[in-house]
């Protein structure tokens, strides 16, 4: 007793350190992960690399799929105007296309500008108040000002008809998912592929079924802007309040009666966000879709890019972007008034308040076709193209080449191109196809579980079998490159925009303006500036995602708790090592979130960019949809899919709890 009595304590450390490697890697499961994966690899690669080598990925582990694909293509080529599933299944969804956006196009034009201008100003009143109201007249008549009221009702009549559809077919299968654990199961990875698939690999399935034209565009719309619809109706009905459920239940209420009393109800914030969403991203998906002849606004805006005409897109662009306010603004605000006390005259509540715009409405639309107002007078127009191609043309001219020191943007693109694309692709495919295959995996299970490792390495791998392997290593040093660009502006400007409520307000509109804007708009003025190749579409690239950055991390950044910035400040903490110690730390979810959504947007524009030169993957897309070559688009589609998926993956931190309660 009295020598245990003698025996002095041992320190913490010591005492920590008795407790051996393995507890130790308890408390660091990144590093335990890590090693278990250090451990499994000192076994397989030896054996890999002895049988298919290292270098590129290897030729015996890839399938041919140019053969079947072609015989596909031919076979649906032959049968198209023969075969019963295209007569009497696809064919009358065609025609059902067809008839729908005309109707709504010729209802439009019934109206005529100045009863859809009226309409449009009605709605927002009736929704959001009389500001938006303004906002939204002014918007519509600044279109016709343009000279673009035919092409915005083309585009208006298109997505009228896509986005019915996208939330019918978003709500069915939310519904299904929302009420069903074993469908929500099942359509939770397919509804996360869609997210990350960018636009342009939908487009050619598309065609080779429907064609050229109206179809094939409306129903690309409808399979990109469903998934966030039927997303959001799921999360409403799974996260419908317990204790209100149980007391309709204890009520004796039928499931069917449970659903349309209770469960709708409460999520109608979320059904109303996802129709935000689903709005937002048909009018994207309707301009990108311009390609394979959606017409409309998007169709000279894809004009203005093969001939390089910045002041023909950008009064095509305004036009989008103005349309991109005014839905979201109108569903957003919707969404804000749900339960809130109605403001105004009792008279305007209701369906009183409906009424009297539809009145409005109606007699605006019959006066102006009284005066053979349809479509907007030609004489009063403002033609924007030219002097904006002049502004154009001078900054080419004085910023192209020969500035001083930097030596212009030519010179810019090339030091890019070779002092940073070049070295990152060639390392990307210098590197053994199985070490790529490891980095993902480690990548993927320290911020994650090991089936988001499992999913990422399987999506790389695919992209081997597929036999696109360089390709999809030059699509990806694009990514990098642009992506890490983007986080270095994006996390500056926010750290500013996080300290300073002025610069914020600053930035609202213009990061409004940039986040509508089409993808297609961007690649025009960095193609004149930068000339066509790599560099442009990663400009554009960086130009596209740095709002979604900017916002996500100037929120993340100021939503710190108050307390523990008090606290810092109070143990007089500079503001360096506030944003350092405390407000980097505890913003880590949105930060993440913002580098996952930075690689999601540079992915869609890099793709994008094989229409200007980037290559890779996005100009074997562009090919198979101009020749129609399924083997070549579809495999390239499916090998975006994958490096999507498996970007997504490698950035989006997942628990095991996060996994199971989702």
């Amino acid at each position: 007793m009295a020598t245990a009595e003698a025996t002095p304590a041992r320190p913490a450390a010591t005492a920590g350190a008795s407790r051996g490697p393995l507890a130790a890697l308890r408390d660091r499961p990144a590093a335990a992960k890590l090693l278990l994966l250090a451990l499994v690899a000192a076994v397989v690669v030896p054996v890999v690399h002895g049988r298919w080598g290292g270098g590129i990925w290897p030729e015996a582990l890839t399938a041919d799929l140019s053969a079947p694909l072609g015989d596909v293509t031919d076979w649906i080529v032959s049968n198209r105007d023969s075969h019963p599933l295209f007569l009497y299944f696809f064919g009358h969804i065609s025609n059902a296309v067809v008839l729908s956006v005309r109707g709504v196009y010729l209802v439009l034009l019934a109206l005529g500008w100045a009863g859809v201008t009226v309409f449009a100003a009605a709605v927002a009143w009736r929704v959001a108040g009389l500001r938006l109201a303004l906002t939204a007249g002014v918007s519509f008549l600044l279109c016709g000002l343009l000279g673009m009221w035919v092409p915005t009702m083309q585009t208006l009549a298109l997505m009228v008809v896509a986005v019915l559809a996208s939330v019918v077919l978003g709500l069915l299968l939310g519904l299904a998912a929302g009420l069903s654990d074993r469908v929500f199961r099942i359509l939770r990875p397919v509804l996360d592929t869609m997210q990350v698939l960018p636009a342009f690999a939908y487009l050619l399935p598309v065609v080779l079924v429907f064609g050229i034209g109206v179809p094939g565009a409306v129903l690309a719309t409808v399979v990109y802007a469903a998934p966030p619809m039927a997303r959001l109706t799921a999360l409403g009905l799974r996260g419908a309040d317990s204790g209100v459920m149980e007391a309709v239940t204890s009520l004796g209420a039928t499931g069917r009666q449970r659903l349309l009393s209770a469960r709708l109800p409460l999520a109608r914030k979320e059904l109303l966000l996802g129709l935000n969403q689903t709005i937002m991203m048909a009018l994207s998906m309707a301009v990108i879709a311009s390609v394979i002849g959606a017409g409309g606004l998007g169709d000279r805006v894809y004009q203005a890019l093969s001939s390089v005409d910045v002041g023909a897109a950008l009064a095509a662009g305004i036009p989008i972007v103005l349309l991109a306010v005014v839905l979201d603004r109108t569903t957003e605000a919707a969404g804000r008034r749900i339960g809130a006390e109605p403001t105004g005259p009792a008279l305007l509540h209701g369906w009183r308040g409906w009424s009297l715009a539809a009145l409005v409405t109606a007699a605006v639309a019959a006066v102006g076709r009284a005066a053979d107002g349809q479509v907007w007078p030609d004489g009063v127009t403002v033609a924007i193209a030219g002097p904006v191609n002049t502004a154009k043309d001078w900054m080419v001219d004085h910023l192209y080449t020969g500035v001083p020191v930097v030596g212009g943007t030519a010179d810019l693109a090339s030091h890019f191109t070779s002092g940073v694309l070049n070295p990152l692709r060639s390392g990307l495919t210098g590197l053994p196809w199985w070490s790529v295959l490891l980095i993902v995996a480690a990548l993927a299970w320290t911020i994650g579980t090991w089936r988001t490792a499992a999913t990422a390495v399987l999506a790389m791998a695919a992209i081997g079998v597929l036999g696109v392997w360089e390709p999809s290593m030059d699509t990806l040093s694009q990514v990098l490159a642009a992506v890490a660009v983007t986080l270095v502006i994006g996390f500056g400007v926010a750290v500013g925009a996080a300290r300073s409520e002025r610069l914020e307000r600053l930035l609202r509109p213009v990061l409004d303006v940039f986040q509508t804007m089409p993808q297609f708009v961007y690649l025009i003025p960095v193609v004149a500036l930068f000339g066509v190749g790599r560099a442009p579409a990663a400009a554009a690239a960086v130009v596209y995602a740095l709002p979604a950055v900017i916002r996500i991390t100037t929120q993340g950044l100021r939503g710190v708790d108050p307390a523990a910035m008090e606290g810092a400040r109070s143990l007089g903490a500079t503001p360096g090592q506030q944003l350092r110690q405390v407000q980097i730390p505890l913003a880590r979810p949105s930060l993440l979130l913002a580098v996952n959504q930075a690689v999601v947007l540079v992915l869609a524009v890099v793709i994008i960019g094989g229409l200007v030169g980037s290559g890779a993957l996005g100009y074997d897309v562009v090919f198979g949809l101009a020749q129609g070559d399924l083997a070549t688009g579809l495999v390239a589609g499916a090998a975006i899919v994958c490096l999507g998926l498996m970007l997504d993956r490698v950035t989006q931190p997942t628990t095991r709890r996060q996994r199971q309660e989702s």
